[in-house]
């Protein structure tokens, strides 16, 4: 039995501003192969903010109005999710965290505690930054260092990154048509890490960058991170299920 973290992006569980329904189900049903294997699955999905703004288009670059729509938007993203687990016949929770919750040990027990008990009764536990109270001193930003940290505090085996980025490519593949996606990686240089952000989705406030530096704090710990398709689950799927590489990015220390 293994312990696997996956995230997804808001830029996957939305398309042209609804809720993209066949893909989050694409993706319930894979979580739902991994438990028939005996795995245990944390599933850390970005989507609130998204999900609140097909309710009520509210500008969000206005903290406020970002904080409204994470709140209208948790229930209706957590909704969906109750409706496809069932299909499948399971449950699924709902474990909102901040940064704070993995600078204090205490916090970071019971946060700890409440998911391997929510494990142990075979429970989904679907976890999301909580953008309604997170201020900007203890907040990640993003769901990608976010995942990153319950893969490692909560001693998972891998972290995979679900995303409309679909691997690790040598070059800028938007840039250049040559670019070549790179199945291993063991190292990644500092001035990578410091990049700054290249989201390509309004909702997004990650990009390569934070899933590199995700990537780096996992290999930082004797962990491992795939980086893979969200749009097409079959790379995942492929390594997930059947233990086989067919695409993707592996980050792994040597």
């Amino acid at each position: 039995m293994k312990r696997f973290v996956l995230k997804v992006g808001s830029h996957v569980v939305t398309e042209n501003g609804n809720m993209a329904d066949e893909r989050m189900m694409a993706l319930v049903a894979m979580i739902a192969k991994l438990k028939a294997l005996g795995h245990e699955v944390i599933l850390v999905s970005s989507g609130a903010v998204a999900a609140g703004y097909t309710k009520l288009p509210l500008d969000r670059s206005v903290v406020a109005n970002k904080q409204a729509l994470a709140a209208i938007g948790q229930p209706f993203l957590m909704q969906m999710y109750q409706e496809k687990f069932d299909t499948f016949g399971i449950i699924c929770s709902q474990v909102l965290l901040i940064a704070d919750d993995f600078d204090s040990r205490s916090r970071t027990a019971y946060a700890k505690a409440a998911i391997d008990k929510l494990l142990q009764y075979g429970v989904v536990p679907i976890v999301n930054e909580n953008d309604v109270t997170a201020t900007e001193e203890l907040v990640f930003g993003d769901n990608d260092r976010l995942s990153a940290h319950v893969a490692c505090y909560f001693d998972a085996h891998l972290l995979a990154i679900l995303s409309d980025i679909d691997a690790y490519y040598d070059k800028d593949p938007n840039s250049h048509s040559d670019a070549k996606p790179l199945a291993v990686v063991t190292h990644i240089k500092d001035e990578e890490l410091r990049a700054g952000s290249t989201a390509h989705n309004m909702f997004a406030t990650g990009g390569i960058v934070t899933k590199l530096q995700s990537a780096d704090f996992m290999m930082r710990y004797g962990k491992e991170m795939l980086l893979a398709s969200g749009f097409d689950l079959s790379d995942a799927e492929s390594f997930l299920v059947e233990g086989v590489q067919t695409g993707g990015t592996l980050f792994r220390s040597v």
